[in-house]
């Protein structure tokens, strides 16, 4: 039951992403400046008088929205693995094959998605994401196994 639901999670995850790819450039555009108007109101209330460019803060916005969003994808798709039985460097490179290929789908269904188009360089920050992801879930996982096991790791 568990490796049926780790791997919806990930389709899941893979289904939001697609979603939000398939939104036409001002769509996504109105997004991702809606959240930088919230974070720079919230900087502004911590920093009053600094004077931030919205429009170059909106594309690190945007970039960022990538990196988190194969963050996300490859803490569950390494998760999907180890519990369908796959692990060591075998898992890691399923792991970053799976994260990259659809990354790089991605960014060809961009391609004719109207005002879009596909960049090789968040394919990049994308794989990036995703390698941080496994890196998190490693680090946590190593730290968790040790505190239940008294030191010891389980992964």
């Amino acid at each position: 039951m568990i490796k049926f639901l780790s791997w919806a999670a990930v389709l899941l995850w893979m289904a939001g992403i697609f979603s939000l790819s398939s939104q036409v450039a001002e769509q996504s555009n109105q997004l991702s400046t809606g959240i930088t108007e919230v974070i720079v109101k919230t900087l502004e209330k911590v920093a009053p008088g600094a004077d931030f460019d919205i429009a170059g803060f909106n594309h690190i916005v945007r970039k960022n929205a990538h990196f988190f969003a194969y963050l996300g994808l490859g803490l569950l798709v390494l998760h999907a693995l180890r519990k369908s039985g796959v692990y060591g460097y075998r898992c890691v490179v399923m792991t970053l094959g799976i994260c990259v290929l659809f990354a790089i789908s991605d960014e060809v269904h961009q391609l004719f998605v109207p005002g879009r188009g596909g960049q090789i360089k968040d394919v990049l920050i994308d794989s990036a994401g995703a390698a941080v992801g496994m890196v998190v879930y490693w680090v946590v996982g190593r730290q968790f196994c040790q505190s239940e096991r008294g030191g010891g790791s389980c992964l």
